[in-house]
Formats: structure tokens, sequence, C-alpha cells
């Protein structure tokens, strides 16, 4: 059995919790997870600090526990595109996994973030032991490569409020409600969409004079007519 963490044992708590809650651990038995406990290492960062840069050595996989990640990428002219978000359960430096490279992206916490941070060397011997890991890891990454593919598609070819669009009835979808927080800032979601702010403004103003959305207070949106938006 996992050990109770002390009350007053904050890195404790805050492991236990890291490796309890995420997927690629919380199949495991709990004295498999007692040992993952011991190699991780528990980081905090306020928003807006850098958890790696590009051009940093990669050499460990980090894994959000609380908190909110964004991953973007910096182009020749200096122009960000944003890669994904993570959230708590999420993790990214995977390519740790094989060989120890640079990061080529940027990785910051958007608000104040804990993280579990696990060494090259230790999760290696880790994956080793517990060979589910490195499954639910490959899945991972079959998921990322199936959105990044269909996200560079849409880019290829859809229009900008066709991008819009589809990503507002996605969210929908994935919050099971009609009514939600738009999940990034509108300039992140023109990084994402391949679009301007400015055109991400105007869509959705768009939107709501056809009524199918409503813009609520703050990154609120309502979907009034979800099969309308799926035409546009």
């Amino acid at each position: 059995m996992v050990e109770h963490c002390p009350h007053h044992d904050v890195s404790c708590v805050h492991k236990h919790s890291c490796v309890s809650l995420v997927p690629i651990f919380n199949h495991l038995e709990e004295d498999q997870m007692e040992e993952i406990m011991r190699a991780v290492k528990p980081l905090s960062f306020n928003k807006g600090e850098l958890i790696y840069k590009a051009g940093d050595k990669s050499d460990s996989l980090y894994i959000v526990n609380r908190g909110r990640v964004r991953i973007y990428r910096l182009s020749e002219s200096g122009k960000e595109q944003l890669v994904r978000f993570l959230n708590p359960g999420d993790f990214t430096g995977e390519l740790a996994l094989f060989n120890t490279g640079l990061h080529e992206s940027f990785a910051e916490a958007v608000m104040d973030t804990e993280i579990c941070m696990i060494k090259q060397s230790d999760l290696q011997e880790l994956l080793m032991k517990f060979p589910t890991i490195s499954l639910k890891i490959l899945e991972e990454f079959s998921n990322r490569l199936e959105q990044s593919e269909k996200q560079t598609a849409r880019i290829a070819t859809e229009k900008a409020e066709t991008r819009l669009a589809l990503f507002l009835a996605e969210w929908a979808d994935q919050q099971q409600s009609n009514e939600f927080e738009l999940p990034m800032t509108k300039k992140d979601l023109a990084s994402y969409l391949g679009i301007t702010p400015e055109t991400v403004s105007r869509k959705l103003t768009d939107f709501e004079k056809m009524k199918l959305i409503e813009q609520k207070d703050h990154k609120r949106i309502k979907i009034l007519d979800l099969d309308g938006l799926l035409l546009i």
C-alpha cells in the first residue's frame, strides 16, 4: 500500500496526487505507484514562467499535476505557433524516452502550475519494469499525431470561418455542453487555427449575427445552432 503523506509534507502530497491521477500511471498497482513516486521531482512554476525553451536539453518527462501549460514554437521570423495546451494529467518532453536531444518548442505555465518531473534514466528503468506505461504513452502519441494531422489538413484546405466553427463544435462536444469557456485566449486560438486575432473576433461576431452563437462575459460562448455552425 502507498503510505499516506503527512499533512505537512507538501512534496509528498504533490507526488502522490501526480502519480495516482495521471493516465499513464493510474492503472498501476499501489506498490508500483509508490516506486514511481520515489523517482518524481515536484516543481512549481509561476504564471508566465518557462518550464523549458527551444534549445534546452531534452532529458526529462514533465507531467502537469495542477495548472496549465502552453506549448508553442517560434518561426524563423519570430512568429508564435501554438502547438497545444497541457492540462492536469497531460505530459511533455516524451522524446527523452528515446534519446537526449534538444527541445524544439517552448513550454510556458499559463497559470501557477505544479509539475512532476522524471529524469530520462529513471523513466527508462520504470518502463522496463512496468511495460504498460509504454502502451499508455504510445496511445497518447497516437492521439497527438491524429490531432496534428487533422489540424494541418484544416489549415491547408478549410476557410478561416470553417476552422473556427469546427473548433467551437468540437470543444462543445469535449465539454459535453453547448455553453463553455474558450480554453485559450483569442490570440492563442488564432495561432492554433492559423489565422489572425482580428479574424477570430470578426468571425465570432459574424456567427453571433447569424444567431449561431451567443458571446457572453469573459471567454464564454453559447452555441445556439450547432447544425448551422457545422454547415459554415
